[in-house]
């Protein structure tokens, strides 16, 4: 993919790596203050709270939950949040059972502990499984950016992954822990603050703005939190949240090194137990953030209007070049092409007596999504999952929440692409030709004629 396809120009690339520099000279000041295995290992035991709380919620995000949140929203609802209710229990349970051993003597890692209680050997083995896992984990992660950074530059992925593992270990290997730790600061301040930007930029862009998204996503159903079905096989309850989540936050925070060094490095256990529940808090506002982000969507729309609609879109095309194409013009020619090339055709009109572009777009293998009326709710059948019968999407009132809801519904349906492509095929396979149209009014007219002729034997006989 190219850079003009991604919108990205000169500046943009300047700022990326303005970014890629700074984050890396910003971790090797931290190398002057490295004069013992105390300051290299654990920072001197003197990061404040707050500091190991952001490093924390850095170390459990990565490119795979930015991308998978959303949709996992998108598809259910906030039910998620569940999980990190176990998360917090899981906390809880660490800050009371093991960071009190952690604190008693001089502890490097967690492995140490594992040692005095139980011996070298299975000190090797927990060490050594952590590092094959953790590796392991880590290279999925690593491949995750680089597919990233890969169409942001331009490089190949092997590129991509050789630039952000030697950045990153230059500033890791130079600056010790402290370098870890404050760096991952300064991203989880970016990543979080490009959130709320985009969160209230959808909120702005909005008609209606708040209220209308609270309005439509309640009535969807979406801003479900807590299930409280005893269910087993369920993936999200608050049962399998509470008891899954804090049986995964007590291994990976309580014994995993990647998590208990960090803690290692406070003040004292107190403020270590706070680092811990704080960023507890600050992973469910995280999540929070993401799972009330939304699929996106590329919308080209053609044709004339009222003026403020032109407007409208004209200034949305504006803002967002890559995700809005409008042509405000009456192209016959180009609109064929746009119902031919697109995955769904959105017709959600008032009135329509007949409608031809619905079955053009059928014909095309284009899915319609439309409201029902007239021709268009003769034409177009409700698509059901279940029996793989139909050809569209329909929606029967005329406001904003029917159609926000029944294009969710569109676009839940297509990202099963096997049904998808029945679907398809179910519109493509449909004869609107006048063949069909004259052996129906064929049909018709015979049965009124028998009906007729019916009446007149009916009649006579009654005479």
């Amino acid at each position: 993919m190219g850079l003009d396809k991604l919108g990205l120009d000169g500046l943009d690339l300047a700022i990326i790596a303005l970014y890629l520099a700074g984050i890396t000279l910003f971790g090797l000041r931290f190398r002057k203050r490295q004069r013992t295995l105390r300051d290299y290992f654990l920072a001197d035991r003197n990061i404040p709270w707050w500091a190991i709380a952001l490093s924390i919620v850095a170390a459990e995000t990565s490119t795979l939950t930015i991308i998978s949140i959303p949709g996992l929203a998108y598809d259910t609802n906030l039910a998620f949040l569940q999980v990190v209710l176990g998360y917090l229990a899981g906390r809880v349970i660490i800050s009371f059972v093991l960071l009190p051993h952690y604190f008693r003597g001089d502890l490097y890692t967690a492995y140490e502990l594992i040692e005095r209680r139980f011996g070298r050997r299975l000190r090797s083995l927990t060490a050594g499984l952590f590092l094959v896992t953790r590796a392991a984990a880590e290279g999925v992660r690593v491949y995750a950016v680089s597919i990233v950074v890969a169409i942001a530059i331009g490089t190949d992925e092997v590129s991509s992954i050789a630039i952000i593992t030697v950045l990153t270990l230059i500033y890791t290997f130079e600056g010790g822990l402290a370098a870890v730790i404050w760096t991952d600061v300064v991203q989880t301040v970016i990543y979080v603050s490009g959130t709320l930007v985009g969160l209230f930029t959808i909120v702005h862009l909005v008609p209606g703005g708040w209220l209308a998204i609270h309005s439509v996503a309640d009535a969807a159903g979406k801003l479900r939190i807590f299930d409280f079905t005893p269910d087993f096989w369920k993936p999200y309850t608050f049962w399998a949240g509470l008891i899954g989540g804090a049986f995964l936050t007590t291994a990976s925070h309580g014994t995993d090194q990647l998590i208990v060094q960090r803690l290692l490095a406070a003040r004292n256990q107190r403020q270590s137990v706070t680092a811990l529940l704080s960023s507890g808090v600050a992973v469910l506002f995280q999540f929070a953030l993401f799972l009330m982000a939304r699929e996106e969507m590329i919308v080209i729309a053609l044709g004339n209007g009222d003026k403020q609609y032109e407007e409208m879109f004209a200034r949305l095309q504006k803002q967002f070049p890559q995700k809005i194409a409008i042509k405000i013009a009456y192209d016959n020619a180009i609109a064929h092409k746009i119902e031919a090339g697109s995955d769904m055709f959105l017709m959600p009109s008032k009135y329509e007596p007949c409608g031809l572009n619905q079955i053009y777009s059928l014909k095309y293998g284009t899915v319609p999504v439309v409201r029902a009326t007239g021709g268009l709710d003769d034409t177009i059948e409700p698509w059901d999952a279940r029996t793989g019968r139909g050809t569209g999407f329909k929606f029967t009132d005329y406001n904003g929440e029917a159609l926000l809801l029944t294009i969710k519904e569109a676009l839940k349906a297509f990202r099963d692409q096997n049904s998808w492509q029945t679907l398809m095929r179910n519109g493509m396979d449909k004869d609107f030709s006048w063949n069909n149209s004259a052996k129906e009014y064929g049909r018709i007219y015979e049965r009124v004629r028998q009906l007729r002729a019916t009446h007149n034997a009916t009649a006579v006989a009654t005479v």
